[in-house]
């Protein structure tokens, strides 16, 4: 006798082909979405400048790419070399400090040739790897010492960074590492001790951490208005770009904010302003829709890792690309004091989105990662 063939085989092979090239489809898709509607939105946020449009299309090319690559590659992999990734990382920052390339008042850039790049970008995906290895081999919920040891690991980049100066990266690579530590079951008894140190920590670090930039954009973040056209104008410009657009926005390339340069930083940074102010917030509700889509499949991968180290970087990954999200729209929006976060996939950019796209790959190859033999 003949045997019919399986009706739901052919409804298996899309899944088992993603799974033999490691590729979480919902995933895909969502940031294929994102990364269309970034391009659409950097065109007029640059001043319909092509140029931009372009370079960002290719860098967002070469982060698919590297997204790909990065899906491919076993957990072991990245657990077994995580030291090796984060001595490499930090000698990077160490040569920034004394080889670097300054702009704008920051050293933050190294430059061979005429290739120039941001090593601290390398350590958003670094210092989690490292964490989420440290803490696999050890007993969890962790001890003091292993939360010790997990603060050094997290604590050498973060302070080479914020010596650049740049406090906002410095802080968002400390909380992808904070986070795998949060992960690994910390208990409320430490995280309520770590608070209070925090905010002991506070006047000293007002008095003698920060420097008079960074002083100035928090006393605007509590008083924008003191001085409109000098610290605050950024945050001014963007209030009136994110109110005015309504709910309808004023339409594609309509936007008088954006169009007529009254906005800083409108292709970079202060993004979802244009965004807001053209599609209004019927399409920054969207635009959030689609975050918040991102965020919850990444969840949904690192409660459904196998392993303790796939867990935790996983769920690293994911919430460090909420607080890139929340940072921004905080900053913009003047909940947040200015920082200098890009939004995610969609300012531009060529660094950063080529860091993030890697760590999507990461993500895929978490959610595979369940036919493999691990360690």
């Amino acid at each position: 006798m003949h045997r019919l063939p399986d009706a739901g085989s052919s409804l298996r092979r899309p899944e088992s082909l993603s799974r033999r090239w490691h590729i979480d489809l919902p995933l895909l898709l969502l940031l294929m979405v994102l990364a269309g509607v970034g391009l659409v939105v950097l065109y007029s946020a640059s001043g319909e400048e092509v140029h931009y449009v372009k370079r960002q299309a290719v860098f967002m090319g070469l982060a698919f790419v590297g997204m790909l690559i990065a899906a491919q590659i076993p957990l072991e992999f990245y657990r077994r070399w995580s030291p090796w990734f984060y001595l490499a990382g930090c000698c990077l920052l160490v040569a920034v400090l004394f080889f670097g390339v300054g702009a704008k008042g920051a050293q933050r850039w190294l430059q061979i040739g005429g290739f120039r790049f941001q090593p601290s970008e390398a350590l958003k995906l670094a210092v989690p790897i490292a964490v989420a290895a440290y803490l696999h081999k050890r007993s969890l919920p962790p001890s003091l010492v292993t939360v010790i040891g997990t603060l050094v690991i997290i604590g050498i980049p973060a302070a080479l960074i914020v010596r650049q100066p740049d406090l906002g990266t410095s802080i968002l690579i400390a909380a992808s590492g904070v986070f795998a530590l949060y992960l690994s079951g910390l208990s409320w008894k430490m995280i309520g001790s770590a608070l209070v140190m925090a905010l002991m920590a506070a006047w000293p670090m007002w008095m003698w951490g920060l420097r008079d930039y960074q002083k100035q954009r928090i006393l605007t973040l509590f008083n924008p208005d003191a001085d409109r056209l000098g610290a605050g104008w950024n945050i001014f410009q963007s209030k009136a770009a994110i109110g005015s657009g309504g709910w309808d926005g004023k339409g594609y390339m309509q936007g008088t904010q954006s169009q007529l340069d009254f906005l800083p930083e409108s292709h970079t940074d202060f993004i979802i302003a244009v965004l807001a102010e053209e599609w209004g917030m019927r399409g920054a509700l969207i635009l959030l829709a689609l975050y918040l889509l991102i965020i919850a499949r990444g969840i949904y991968i690192s409660f459904m890792a196998q392993h303790v180290f796939g867990r935790l970087l996983a769920g690293s990954i994911t919430l460090t690309f909420f607080v890139y999200v929340f940072v921004n729209i905080g900053m913009v929006t003047g909940l947040l004091p200015v920082v200098g976060v890009p939004l995610p996939l969609v300012s531009h950019g060529g660094t950063s989105v080529i860091t993030l796209m890697a760590g999507f790959g990461i993500l895929m190859a978490v959610s595979t990662e369940r036919r493999r033999v691990l360690f």
